[in-house]
C-alpha cells in the first residue's frame, strides 16, 4: 500500500489551456490532507520498538525489514516523526564524508569547538559531565581531602595535584558524523499494530459531509469562474 493512493481525491477547477469548457474539473490527489501520530501515543512505549538505522539504509528498505513490504515506508516515516527525509535521515559513511568535505573543504578536521570528558573523584562522584562546550582554556578543580585537583598548570604547591586536561577537540567532520550518528536512533511501531493503524489512518482520510462533499474519498471545490461577483 502507497502513502499517495491512501490519499483522497480533490476536484479543482481546471488550469489546463486546452481545456473545452469552464466547468472542467481536474482531479489529484489531495496534498494537503495529512495525518500523524497522536502526541499521547507517543510517549506510549509498548506501542513501539527502539530501531537502529543500518549504515545505507532507506525508509523503504527499512519498511521492507520491519514489516515485510517496501510499501509501508510512509509508516516508517510517520511513526518516527520524520517530516523531512533529506534533513531528518541519516546518511550513509560515504555520503557524510561527502557532505563533510563539501561543506568545510581543507578545513575539515579542524576544531570546530572543545568539549569535556567525564572528570569523578577516587570513590566515583561525578565532579563534571562529558560533553560540555567549553573554551580551550577551560580549567577544573575539586578538592578531595584537603588537596586541590586541577588541570590549571598556574596551580603549584604541595597541595595540589594536575590532573589530565579534561577537554578534547571536536573537528568539523567529527560533528557532522555524530549530528548523522544521532539520527540512526528511531522509534517505530510494533509489526503487530500495523494493521490497527493502517485501519485508523484510512478513517482519518476520510471526508466528512460539507459543502464541498462527494463522497467520503472525493470533495469538490468551488469553481470561480461560473461563481456571480
Amino acid at each position: 500500500m502507497s502513502y499517495f493512493r491512501e490519499l483522497p481525491d480533490l476536484q479543482y477547477q481546471s488550469p489546463l489551456a486546452d481545456k473545452t469548457s469552464s466547468l472542467e474539473y481536474v482531479t489529484a490527489k489531495n496534498l494537503f490532507r495529512r495525518v500523524k501520530l497522536r502526541d499521547d501515543l507517543q510517549n506510549v512505549y509498548t506501542l513501539f520498538n527502539k530501531y537502529e538505522i543500518p549504515d545505507g539504509a532507506r525508509p523503504d528498505t527499512v519498511a521492507e525489514a520491519l514489516y515485510g513490504k517496501a510499501t509501508y515506508d510512509w509508516v516508517v516515516l510517520l511513526s518516527a516523526n520524520i517530516t523531512n527525509v533529506r534533513d531528518q535521515w541519516p546518511l550513509s559513511d560515504k555520503e557524510i564524508y561527502d557532505f563533510s568535505e563539501g561543506k568545510y573543504g581543507n578545513r575539515l578536521n579542524d576544531i570546530k569547538f572543545y568539549q569535556t570528558t567525564e572528570v569523578k573523584n577516587s570513590v566515583g562522584k561525578l565532579i563534571l559531565p562529558a560533553g560540555k562546550v567549553v573554551d580551550p582554556t577551560f580549567r577544573v578543580y575539586y578538592y578531595e581531602n584537603g588537596i586541590l585537583y586541577t588541570n590549571d598548570p598556574l596551580a603549584l604547591g604541595s597541595g595540589v595535584v594536575r590532573i589530565a586536561d579534561p577537554i578534547v577537540g571536536v573537528s568539523n567532520y567529527e560533528y557532522e558524523v555524530k549530528k548523522n550518528e544521532d539520527k540512526r536512533s528511531i522509534y517505530l511501531l510494533k509489526p503487530v499494530y500495523l494493521q490497527q493503524y493502517i485501519e485508523d489512518f484510512r478513517d482519518a482520510m476520510y471526508y466528512e459531509k460539507s459543502s464541498q462533499y462527494v463522497n467520503n474519498r472525493l470533495i469538490k471545490t468551488e469553481n470561480t469562474r461560473n461563481t456571480s461577483p
